[in-house]
């Protein structure tokens, strides 16, 4: 929600925001519905500092720090200009730890949420990022990182093991390294009445350090949205395959808001493969109001057998699911409202709620 203020330090700005953007399934809402996490959650308080002109070479320094009662996470970004021979270089450092609730989590209420299965993840990761020149509707980045991945238990403990002792790791060990070298391309084209949007992601485990993960990732995200008289569809189709080695926070998790709304995070199932269809259609009210009426489906391709440890079938997860539902959204001053109510194939409903600034 829309706290944010700026303090100017020399040639240093410094950002204070918070912004609360959850799920919120509470008494207030529908008395049937029930929350299994403590509804602040997933509030988060960011505090940012960025110099535009570091060693007044127009180098650029970001540090962000996203603090929650569950989660936190601090990225460090040096940005340098780009020289007359080569791209644009972007350094990043990012240390966070958060619950792993997509894959380990316990999904109950009939899939409509997940609880924590006493896994959390630790990472650490430190690269370079290379931003190729845009030619026409496209861009591309190529970075390379080093990433290390520790598994905590709620008491902050080093695991190798879930509950029902299955290796979280690919390695054996308590933690995964890895260095992946990834390409990322966009393609965007808009107009008052339609846009279209395509992203490819690339990720490539190299074999350069001991027992580091070897494998190829592959993501793809492509929408498009038009307007059809005084309403707006929008649809989105969202895929991805991994071959190689793999742990199995690795997997691609089905379900959640931001996947198959009606469904816990990660609580429809986790594969080595995945197919998510989404389509909405936006209805306008007033200038500041608007209503959406959405169906989401996504299948994890019958991959989850094939993911280390089967912890979507351990947690009997149906591997595809359908849901459905309407919501409302109210832009203001102080951010942008939204509430939205959804069922599972299994009859479930949940309502999510979320606030979040309109400019940040």
């Amino acid at each position: 929600m829309g706290a944010q203020k700026s303090i100017q330090a020399g040639k240093a700005k410094i950002d204070f925001n918070v912004d609360l953007t959850q799920n919120l399934c509470g008494a207030f809402l529908l008395p049937h519905i029930r929350y299994s996490r403590n509804p602040f959650s997933q509030v988060f308080a960011r505090l940012s500092l960025k110099h535009p002109n570091l060693f007044g070479r127009n180098e650029k320094l970001d540090i962000f720090w996203d603090k929650g009662l569950d989660d936190s996470n601090i990225l460090i970004a040096f940005r340098r200009p780009k020289p007359d021979w080569f791209c644009p270089q972007s350094f990043t450092f990012q240390h966070s730890v958060a619950p792993e609730i997509a894959v380990h989590g316990l999904p109950v209420d009939h899939f409509s949420r997940s609880e924590s299965g006493d896994v959390n993840l630790c990472r650490f990761s430190a690269g370079v990022d290379f931003n190729e020149p845009s030619t026409s509707h496209w861009c591309s980045t190529t970075s390379i990182k080093f990433e290390h991945v520790r598994p905590l238990d709620n008491d902050g403990l080093s695991i190798n093991m879930d509950l029902d002792g299955f290796p979280i790791t690919s390695s054996g060990r308590s933690y995964d390294n890895m260095v992946v070298l990834k390409q990322e391309s966009q393609y965007a084209v808009a107009n008052d009445n339609n846009f279209t949007r395509l992203n490819f992601q690339m990720e490539q485990g190299l074999p350069l350090l001991s027992k580091s993960l070897i494998f190829n990732r592959f993501k793809f995200v492509a929408s498009k949205g038009f307007k059809l008289g005084p309403t707006f569809l929008v649809t989105s189709l969202t895929g991805g395959s991994i071959v190689g080695d793999m742990a199995p926070y690795q997997a691609f998790a089905i379900g959640g808001i931001d996947s198959v709304r009606g469904y816990g995070e990660g609580a429809i199932g986790s594969g080595r493969s995945c197919l998510v269809a989404n389509g909405e259609f936006t209805i306008p009210m007033t200038k500041e109001l608007e209503g959406a009426v959405f169906m989401d489906f996504g299948t994890d391709l019958g991959s989850a057998r094939h993911v280390p440890g089967n912890p979507a079938l351990r947690h009997r997860k149906p591997g595809s699911g359908l849901g459905l539902g309407y919501g409302i959204r109210f832009n203001s001053h102080f951010g942008q409202f939204r509430v939205h109510y959804a069922i599972n194939a299994f009859r479930q409903k949940t309502a999510y709620f979320g606030i979040s600034n309109v400019g940040s």
